[in-house]
């Protein structure tokens, strides 16, 4: 169990208040968690494969900024006054801790659309994020101390195994043409285990993030960080294609399903469940979005690369069950 620190106690007492005298108000607040993240997962798939499909107009890095660009001013649309308020109570208190938590919190956005954006333009979809999801699983094992859990590592390394001696096919990518297949294979496998190490520190400081900063303010914060760190690599890699009316429509809707809709929903059930319950509810992401990419991109996987997802599921889901449980279980 988690024991939150001084700061973390001060910093839910001052946001407890709002929260009692505002009852109502926060509809997503009424929503059962395992809904919020359902939702979450299938909006965040939808959105990185209609990003897919852009890859040969736009490039990832610029594509990753219209989203996180887009996400930033809509999100600052709804919670401008909110998040002005946090500001400002972070600088009357010198709350300087809780500012280096949202700040982290946006580099670790800016670094994990990044590197996964760069993993979709060169490996499927599916594949991508089963392996990105070897930091979920990371942090569902590290939060238990039970000797079953290296049952799931294994398992997951079984799965990540398979899925590189199965072979990639990145053909129908338009990121691939040009390159040799299996040097654009092996950025596209290092860009999702970057992004793996970014979602798992991504987690953890959703959370923590959560815990210091009511609504949506801290998510606000996080983003326009992110949106800032990003800017230099997006505008550079595409240039004037960014202007484009219709890449400009297509970053809107990739920003609200890929960024407002999942991290807003992820932030709320963060508040309500612990790391490792998130994960077990997040385990059915690599079969979502290798769903995903058979339809939006026609991306066939083979039998074994199937498998291979099958295993980091399960691993994923045990790993994570298997902590909450032990977490749960009355002590003797």
């Amino acid at each position: 169990m988690t024991v939150p620190s001084a700061s973390e106690r001060a910093a839910a007492a001052r946001t407890e208040p709002q929260r009692q005298a505002r009852p109502g108000k926060d509809l997503l607040g009424r929503v059962p968690p395992p809904v919020l993240l359902g939702t979450g997962i299938l909006s965040v798939q939808v959105g990185a494969g209609l990003a897919a499909r852009m890859f040969g107009t736009v490039s990832a890095a610029g594509l990753t900024g219209l989203r996180l660009w887009t996400a930033t001013l809509l999100l600052v649309g709804f919670g401008a006054r909110p998040t002005m308020r946090a500001v400002r109570g972070v600088v009357a208190d010198r709350a300087w801790r809780d500012a280096a938590v949202v700040i982290a919190f946006g580099l670790t956005l800016a670094i994990m659309n990044f590197s996964i954006y760069q993993a979709f333009a060169r490996i499927p979809l599916g594949i991508a994020v089963t392996i990105e999801f070897l930091g979920p699983l990371a942090v569902a094992v590290a939060s238990s101390r039970r000797l079953v859990d290296v049952a799931w590592v294994v398992l997951a390394g079984i799965g990540v195994t398979l899925l590189g001696t199965a072979g990639v096919s990145v053909a129908r990518l338009g990121g691939a043409s040009g390159a040799p297949a299996s040097r654009t294979v092996l950025y596209g496998v290092l860009f999702a285990l970057t992004a793996a190490a970014a979602w798992a520190c991504y987690i953890l400081l959703a959370a923590a993030t959560g815990r210091r900063f009511g609504g949506s303010s801290g998510l606000v914060i996080a983003m326009s960080v992110a949106s800032v760190v990003i800017a230099p690599a997006a505008v550079i890699s595409a240039g004037r294609a960014l202007l484009r009316p219709a890449v400009l429509g297509a970053g809107l809707a990739i920003g609200v399903l890929s960024s407002v809709i999942p991290y807003r929903f992820e932030l709320e059930a963060l508040r309500r469940v612990p790391p490792r319950v998130f994960g077990i509810w997040m385990s059915l992401e690599p079969a979502v979005a290798a769903l995903v990419g058979v339809v939006l991109l026609s991306q066939a996987l083979s039998v074994t690369q199937w498998i291979a997802i099958g295993c980091v599921i399960v691993a994923s889901a045990g790993a994570a069950l298997g902590a909450s449980q032990s977490a749960t279980a009355p002590q003797a």
